[in-house]
Formats: C-alpha cells, sequence, structure tokens
C-alpha cells in the first residue's frame, strides 16, 4: 500500500487539503489537534488494549491506570489526565489496533508528530510502516519532514499563492480537484456495534461526567427550597406556584442542553479517529438520555407541586408539565446534538420557542393581544395547560370544550418542535443525497479522463485500478 506526504509552507492549505480529501471519501481522520472528552477513562475505551502505548508503563508504576482519563478542557473546565502529545499517541495507537482487522482502508494523519517528543517518534514511525502494509495513509507534516519524506512513496505539494493545483512527487502540476478525487480510494471503515458499545457511553456519560452529578445536585437543592419557601400555598395561587417549578425544572436541566456543543463537536471527532462505534449511536443514546432526564424533571416537578398545594394530584397535570417542558427543551436537543450550529447560534435559535410562548401562548395576559396574533395561542401547549387550572380556565379565552381534545392538543403542540425539525431532516437529507449523486456521477466520468488515470496509476500503481473496479462491481451487484 501507499504513504503519501502533503507538504507546504504555512498557510499554503495542507490542512484543507486534507478536509476536503475526507469530505470526498469516508476515512478514518486524526486532526493536528484533535479533541476528546476530557473525562473518558482510557481503560473504559471498548477493545483497546492501552498497554501498547509507550508511556502506558508510567501509570501502571503508579498505579494510576485505572483512573487515569484523557484530560484537556471542555466547556471551559480542565481536567487532569494525560498531555497533549500523550492524547496524540492515543489516538494514533488506537487506529493502528482497529485497523488491524480490516484492509485497503484510506487513513488521513495531520501533523501526526506535532506535540510529540523526540522520543516518542520511532514509535510513530514503526506503526506508520505496519499499517502502510494493509491501508493506504495520507498524511501532513511540518516536523520530521526529512524522516517522512524518506518513507513516503508521493509527495504532494501544495502552494498558497496557486490553490487550484497540486505539485505531484516533483513533476508536473495537477487539477486540485482531481488529485483529491484521485486519492479518495479504499474501503469505509466497518464500525461494530453491541453491547460495548452501550456500557462505554454509560461509563462516560453517566458514570462519570460530572455535569451530569451536577444537574441532579442543582435539582435537589432548587426544588428543596420550593418546597421550604411555597410549603402550604394557597389554593389561588396554582399557576404561580406552577411557572416557579417549571422555572426551576427549565433552570436544573438548562447547562446540560447547552452543554451539547461541546459534546457533540468532541463525540464528531472521537469517531473520526474510531474511539468508539459511531456518532450515530452516540447521538441517539445522548438523545435517550436526555429524553429520560426530561421525564423525571417533569415527575419531581408534578411531585413538589403537589406537596406545597391541592388540586393537581390528577395525572393530566403531569402530562401538561411534561410537554410544556419538551415544547421547550427538545429543540436544545435537535439542534444541540444533530445540527452543526455554534453556542450563541443555539442558544438564540433553540430558545425562540420558550420567547414566543410568552407573547403568543396569551397564558400571562389572557384574553389581550391584536385579533390576528391572537390565533397563534393554539400553538402553544401552555395555553391548553392553562386552560386546565382551575380559577385560571375561566379567563383564557376560546379554550377546547372537550377535555380529551384539550390533552391531545396539548401533547401535539408540545411535539410541534420536534415534528418541524424531522421534517427539516428529511429535506436535508433528500438534498444530501442529490448533491452525493451529482458528486458520484463526476468520479463516474472521471475514470475515462486519461489525466486521471494516469494520476491514480502514478499514486497507486495499477493495483488500485483492479480494486476500483471490484468495488464497483461488488457495488453494482448489491
Amino acid at each position: 500500500m501507499v504513504l503519501t506526504v502533503v507538504v507546504g509552507s504555512s498557510g499554503s492549505g495542507k490542512t484543507t487539503f486534507l478536509n476536503d480529501t475526507t469530505a470526498s471519501h469516508k476515512c478514518t481522520y486524526i486532526r493536528q489537534y484533535h479533541n476528546v472528552r476530557p473525562y473518558i477513562k482510557i481503560s473504559s475505551i471498548p477493545n483497546f488494549d492501552e498497554t501498547k502505548l509507550p508511556y502506558w508503563d508510567i501509570y501502571v508504576r503508579e498505579e494510576k491506570a485505572a483512573d487515569i482519563q484523557a484530560g484537556g478542557t471542555m466547556a471551559g473546565e480542565f481536567t487532569p489526565g494525560l498531555s497533549g502529545g500523550q492524547r496524540k499517541l492515543l489516538l494514533f495507537e488506537l487506529i493502528c489496533q482497529r485497523a488491524e482487522g480490516q484492509e485497503d482502508l484510506l487513513l488521513v494523519l495531520d501533523e501526526p508528530f506535532a506535540g510529540v517528543t523526540d522520543d516518542f517518534v520511532p514509535f510513530i514511525v514503526e506503526r506508520l510502516n505496519e499499517l502502510r502494509k494493509k491501508h493506504n495513509i495520507l498524511l501532513v507534516t511540518n516536523d520530521h519532514v526529512e524522516t517522512l519524506m524518506k518513507m513516503a512513496d508521493n509527495t504532494l505539494r501544495v502552494s498558497a499563492i496557486d490553490r487550484t493545483t497540486v505539485e505531484v512527487n516533483g513533476k508536473n502540476k495537477v487539477d486540485r480537484e482531481k488529485a483529491i478525487a484521485a486519492l479518495s480510494v479504499g474501503n469505509d471503515y466497518v464500525h461494530e456495534t453491541g453491547t460495548s458499545a452501550v456500557q462505554f457511553f454509560i461509563d462516560v456519560e453517566v458514570k462519570s461526567n460530572k455535569g451530569l452529578m451536577g444537574v441532579v445536585g442543582f435539582t435537589v437543592f432548587a426544588f428543596g427550597m420550593l418546597l421550604a419557601t411555597f410549603w402550604n400555598s394557597d389554593d389561588s395561587s396554582g399557576a404561580l406556584v406552577l411557572i416557579a417549578a417549571n422555572i426551576i425544572a427549565f433552570f436544573a436541566i438548562n447547562p446540560w442542553l447547552l452543554s451539547f456543543v461541546d459534546w457533540r463537536n468532541y463525540m464528531s471527532e472521537e469517531a473520526d479517529a474510531l474511539v468508539h462505534s459511531s456518532k450515530s449511536m452516540n447521538k441517539f443514546l445522548m438523545s435517550s438520555l436526555t429524553f429520560s432526564m426530561i421525564i423525571i424533571l417533569s415527575f419531581v416537578d408534578w411531585g413538589v407541586v403537589n406537596a406545597v398545594i391541592d388540586g393537581f394530584s390528577a395525572f393530566k397535570f403531569w402530562f401538561a408539565i411534561f410537554f410544556d417542558s419538551a415544547s421547550v427543551t427538545f429543540p436544545f436537543i435537535c439542534l444541540g446534538i444533530y445540527t452543526k450550529l455554534p453556542l450563541t447560534t443555539l442558544q438564540i435559535v433553540a430558545s425562540l420557542p420558550f420567547l414566543l410562548m410568552i407573547f403568543f401562548s396569551t397564558t400571562f395576559s389572557p384574553g389581550s393581544g391584536v385579533a390576528g396574533l391572537k390565533v397563534l395561542r393554539y400553538l402553544f401547549p401552555r395555553f391548553y395547560f392553562w386552560c386546565m387550572i382551575p380559577g385560571i380556565l375561566e379567563d383564557m379565552e376560546g379554550c377546547p370544550a372537550s377535555e380529551g381534545v384539550n390533552l391531545f392538543l396539548l401533547a401535539l403542540t408540545g411535539l410541534i418542535n420536534l415534528i418541524a425539525f424531522l421534517l427539516y431532516q428529511l429535506l436535508k437529507y433528500s438534498s444530501k443525497k442529490s448533491k452525493e449523486a451529482k458528486a458520484a456521477s463526476k468520479r463516474e466520468a472521471l475514470k475515462d479522463d486519461p489525466e486521471f488515470i494516469d494520476l491514480q496509476l502514478e499514486l497507486y500503481g495499477e493495483d488500485v485500478l483492479e480494486r476500483t473496479s471490484a468495488r464497483s462491481a461488488a457495488s453494482s451487484d448489491n
């Protein structure tokens, strides 16, 4: 197999070239500054032998091996653990072990020596030589260039002046897009899913995540204060007690919801480096965990309200509390986990349902508002919730006559944000498939391009054409 090194001056676009290659072809990728959730215990990573790390014997001698964490900073909090160079070696060794059982992968490494001391360079060189026996490797380097140039089968040079072409092996310059397409060969990595992936998630996000413990601690404290200060409330204060409890529940889980941006980014980079099974599984597990937390919080909310005031013990009130909470928390799950929105944008967009509820649900000022706008109250679960509260429903304009319809509409409006997001994702998926089809058609057309064929032969030799043809035939049969 082939080792290709990308070189060029600082700012010439070496990392961008790698990013575009990984976007063109699914492959394993370690970035120059690769993120890992700091609270991951190394010993909990499934199907990984950490004793092969060149520094691990230090932690064994110090009897810290079972508890050592990845370390680093996430969401402004520093977690002690491995140094930056040690984390780089950890990810590199992970790829080596994961790649052992598969063949013909494209492994992409951005500055594999960055942050690594010279005494570990022989370890990396040895592993690179082992990997290239079964896999193609594409890497960028500014460090130990001479060492890698001697090892390399190909050298690509990118330029800050001309970003449309790439120099191949010191010969002619070729079109950059053709070079990316020519490099993008090999099998997709096959993830093994199973109970170990679920156990890893539990170990990392349930047993080791301080944020979860923070939610539990704040919930106990805040609702304890509500019990003490709202005890024996008058029945006429029912709506105010409910508002107070709902606000406390929202603030209890809000820090957890806002942590999704960093969590999603770090977890995605981990998946690129094969730390765990897949992004989609981890997103599903995190969504399930958060959904369970919202259910538990709604029961706590309902229980505390009933402890301090009478009249809300019917199960329909828990039902209303849950869907009212869902309408303002589910947007954080959808946008925080399943999009690429940055933190500030997430805070603004995901908070809009809460803000619009204040404006349009009419629960804070029953009967008021411009006639045309008042119809929007039917889109908010808070409106149907308030139509259930004795002493309040008489003031609410247009409450549904049937209690059954009330609960159905309450649930439907509580999920309206989720439904809208799923429709958006469906449209996005359709658009993505269309773009992928166009890209595939473009790649297919390149197979008959003499310059492209010569470039692939230059980079990979004649066997690349045989492997590509075999994969195409297998894809057609399927």
